[in-house]
């Protein structure tokens, strides 16, 4: 049997879920609305985006085995990674609120700007989140316990999607009064408020209670080499960076899409008086539906995961958001009904996937400690968030240069071929990586037989561990 640890409360899961609240308020604006945001509202033309995302990304992800490594050093009365929750999260709050300001600067002066703000936030982010998402890896050694909390984990996440996705835009609107510039960086404060309170609960209400090998030497040289031959965490970085591609292609177009191919539309929606709807309040709908129903998947996976094991759950719920994605393309503007129906259905399904991609990291460090007798969470988790942050860098590049080179030009009527690509960035592309993703995945080698191997193997290592270390003191 695994090894247990009794005693982890409700409480601390919600805890540490509060981390993801904090987080994603900022990760879901950057998938949803970052683009939208430079191209619209900050006037970055769209090729001059992409250059900017693709760059910027590309070195932000760089920082993350960096931070890992920095991570797994840190040594305090809190532990390893729970004290950045209390040493970054205003610092990161505020730059937040420089970022999606837009500043009186001519053209250069403005992409200068964003250059730097962008940097900014995402090394700052980087250097919260990478503790935070590594804490998951430390506060149980069962894998089961982990995927538990994991979808807590996730709960958050998609219920600071629902806020994002529900108030941003209408919020950005109200507090801007008519100067969108003024909306978003008074909403940021907003979000910079309630992320310090978040990322301050997530600190006092967690525990570390996994540690490396007691008689481990650390070693940069050593932990980088045994992760470059972990088999299975190889496959999982591919597997994730075609995954954040299949999320960050269609993201990256969302609010263009509604913007300039849906528009303004008569409808009738849930909760909603009948009436002429713009495209911020269609958007947000849209969204907010997506992330209520990402959020339902999360609360079915755990039990699915259970049943059918963490692979085959993947590949079979992934397909089916494939589905959903690529089927937009031959769904006219106009059937509002059918692209919502297919947003929940996607959703559904899509919005679990990253509850068991983060529970199957943890496992490939148990891997690595059971193959090796090395244990360096901070960087597995780490050189994985890299991996999504090439994934977005490249989808929201690609997105960017083939509504570019298609004619795309900000706040006016689109060609028929700017519409068209914003078509196919929405359905088609993203489905085709993701049906590549699903194919890389069959080459992990992990099921749910080895993994209660290794962590009864490391259960009776650990045990051993102590017991001559009792015997020598």
């Amino acid at each position: 049997m695994t090894q247990t640890v009794p005693g982890i409360p409700l409480k601390e899961k919600i805890s540490y879920g509060f981390g993801d609240l904090a987080s994603v308020l900022y990760w879901q604006t950057f998938m949803l609305y970052f683009t939208f945001f430079y191209t619209d509202v900050f006037l970055i033309p769209a090729g001059a985006a992409a250059t900017l995302f693709l760059v910027s990304r590309i070195l932000d992800g760089i920082n993350d085995p960096l931070m890992g490594i920095i991570a797994d050093r840190t040594n305090t009365r809190w532990g390893k990674f729970r004290p950045y929750l209390l040493w970054l999260c205003v610092p990161f709050a505020v730059t937040g609120v420089l970022a999606f300001t837009v500043p009186d600067f001519g053209d250069t002066g403005k992409l200068i700007y964003a250059y730097i703000t962008f940097s900014l936030i995402m090394i700052l982010y980087t250097a919260i989140n990478i503790p935070y998402t590594a804490l998951l890896g430390v506060i149980s050694p069962n894998s089961n316990d982990r995927t538990t909390i994991s979808s807590v984990k996730f709960l958050f996440a998609f219920a600071a999607g629902i806020i994002v996705s529900a108030t941003l835009l209408p919020m950005v609107k109200g507090l801007g009064g008519g100067d969108d510039a003024k909306g978003w960086q008074l909403s940021f404060v907003i979000y910079g408020i309630l992320a310090i309170a978040f990322f301050l609960i997530a600190f006092k209400g967690t525990k570390e209670r996994v540690q490396p090998p007691r008689a481990q030497k650390q070693s940069i040289k050593k932990d980088l080499r045994e992760l470059v031959t972990n088999r299975p965490w190889l496959i999982l970085l591919a597997t994730t960076i075609t995954f954040i591609l299949f999320v960050a292609v269609r993201g990256s177009v969302t609010v263009h899409y509604f913007k300039y191919v849906v528009g303004t539309q008569q409808l009738s929606l849930p909760f909603m008086d009948p009436g002429s709807y713009t495209f911020e309040s269609i958007t947000s709908a849209y969204n907010t539906i997506g992330q209520i129903s990402s959020f339902l998947g999360v609360l079915m996976v755990s039990w699915v995961a259970n049943k059918i094991g963490k692979k085959r759950a993947f590949t079979y719920i992934f397909l089916i958001a494939i589905f959903s994605t690529g089927i937009i393309y031959f769904i006219p503007a106009n059937r509002l009904g059918l692209l919502f129906f297919f947003q929940i259905t996607g959703s559904l399904t899509g919005g679990p996937l990253s509850v068991l991609l983060w529970a199957m990291y943890a496992d490939t460090a148990d891997y690595a400690e059971w193959k090796n007798g090395r244990r360096a969470t901070g960087l597995v988790f780490s050189a994985s968030t890299m991996s999504q942050k090439f994934g977005w860098a490249f989808g929201a590049y690609i997105a960017l240069m083939l509504m570019s080179q298609l004619g795309f030009a900000p706040n006016q009527a689109q060609s028929a071929e700017s519409l068209n690509g914003l078509v196919l960035l929405f359905s088609l592309i993203p489905a085709a990586v993701g049906l590549g993703s699903v194919a890389l995945l069959f080459a992990y080698p992990l099921d749910d037989e080895t993994v209660e191997k290794m962590g009864a193997d490391l259960a009776e290592r650990r045990s051993l561990d102590e017991q001559a270390e009792a015997q020598a003191g």
